[in-house]
């Protein structure tokens, strides 16, 4: 018996090898091609400012190669005359193929399309890239829905039964994965309300540093000393955030003390000495300037000032021209700053032996108890029995 007559599906084996020939040839054919036209429009954009190029010769260079396979093998099977069972699970398989190949291109379509808004958008609202971010997620979430649905709605799924059973399901599926969906509901929070974006310096409890990445479950801060601090969205969203990026001004409060004796006119002068100080720099708003308080040691004065910049280096910069003025402007006027001191009196204790021995005491505490020490230790040697 000759094999070339053997049969399967009512077509001969001389027919199935040429549709395989066929096939081949077609897949080669199509792999061909797509090098051929990704190498011209790769070429063609190395020669233009535009990305629009760029992103076709991507989508060209992506094609996937099991996809052209199953075109060819597609092509191959018109030469045959295939039972009508056959024919339809061919057609459902290469449709299958190419919406998954479809899907594909319109995922890197909106990711370039996002990339392209991010970068027109970062510098004039870098809570623009967050945003973006998120709606792309949410976009290819729902193209691949949709691919998915036409799939199943081509292999002769009922939709409308599927969906229904979906939106029960979906239940016991969002109760399951709620801290999932919490976490992706504060992504979407924080993208709409923007209280920080990328690049913010937060302060959070005892943490603080530089937004770096807000992603669809975490948010990631670059602190002061290098680490990476990982937030969950909802952890952030429940906590109390300074955001220091959007301030405008630093409120600066700073106190200064000087001696007890110095006189009534110079203590009255020394509010306006700091406030004339203050006035003179031009990134610093005055506020006030007091005689605070009578302190243990010292007299007190506070006063208060705006830098008109959120920069903290910035602010360092006028707090230290600030002191050294003050410190220049109190040496002219010989007024002398504070330090805390103790008064140390003296007074006479007679010994066992008639004679006197002078005893140091103090206000502080432990001074006492160690001038105490001493007074006892010079009793006993003056009567050791």
């Amino acid at each position: 018996m000759n094999i070339l007559n053997t049969t399967f599906q009512g077509v001969g084996l001389t027919d199935w090898l040429i549709a395989l020939g066929i096939a081949l040839g077609t897949a080669l054919i199509l792999i061909f091609t797509k090098r051929l036209i990704a190498s011209r429009l790769l070429k063609l954009a190395s020669r233009t400012t535009t990305d629009v190029d760029d992103m076709l010769a991507g989508l060209v260079d992506h094609i996937s190669p099991l996809f052209l396979l199953v075109a060819g093998l597609y092509v191959g099977t018109w030469w045959l005359a295939l039972p009508a069972p056959s024919r339809t699970l061919i057609d459902h398989v290469f449709f299958i193929a190419a919406l998954l190949q479809a899907g594909y291109w319109g995922s890197r379509v909106l990711a370039y399309l996002i990339a392209k808004s991010t970068r027109l958008r970062e510098y004039e609202d870098p809570s623009a890239q967050t945003t973006l971010n998120v709606l792309g997620f949410m976009s290819r979430l729902m193209l691949w829905s949709v691919v998915l649905l036409v799939i199943l709605d081509n292999l002769g799924f009922d939709i409308t039964t599927l969906l229904a059973s979906l939106g029960i399901g979906g239940i016991a599926v969002a109760l399951a994965a709620q801290g999932i969906l919490a976490e992706l509901f504060a992504s979407l929070s924080i993208a709409i309300d923007k209280p920080f974006v990328i690049g913010d310096f937060i302060v959070i409890d005892s943490y603080l540093g530089s937004i770096e990445k807000i992603g669809m479950r975490t948010t990631q801060i670059r602190s002061l000393s290098g680490e990476l601090i990982i937030f969950s969205n909802t952890d952030l969203l429940k906590s109390r955030v300074r955001n220091f990026k959007r301030m405008q001004e630093r409120r600066i409060l700073f106190t200064l003390d000087v001696v007890y004796g110095t006189s009534y006119e110079t203590v009255k002068r020394i509010p306006d000495l700091v406030r004339s100080i203050i006035e003179t720099e031009e990134m610093a708003r005055f506020d006030r300037a007091h005689f605070k308080s009578y302190g243990p040691s010292s007299l007190q004065f506070e006063f208060v000032y705006y830098v008109l910049s959120p920069d903290y280096t910035e602010y360092m910069d006028v707090q230290q021209r600030i002191n050294l003025a003050v410190y220049r402007t109190f040496e002219e006027e010989q007024i002398e700053f504070a330090f805390p001191t103790h008064t140390v009196h003296m007074h006479a204790v007679r010994g066992a032996s008639g004679r006197s021995t002078e005893i140091r005491t103090d206000a502080d505490a432990t001074a006492r108890e160690h001038v105490s020490d001493v007074a006892i230790a010079d009793i006993e040697k003056e009567n050791p029995s």
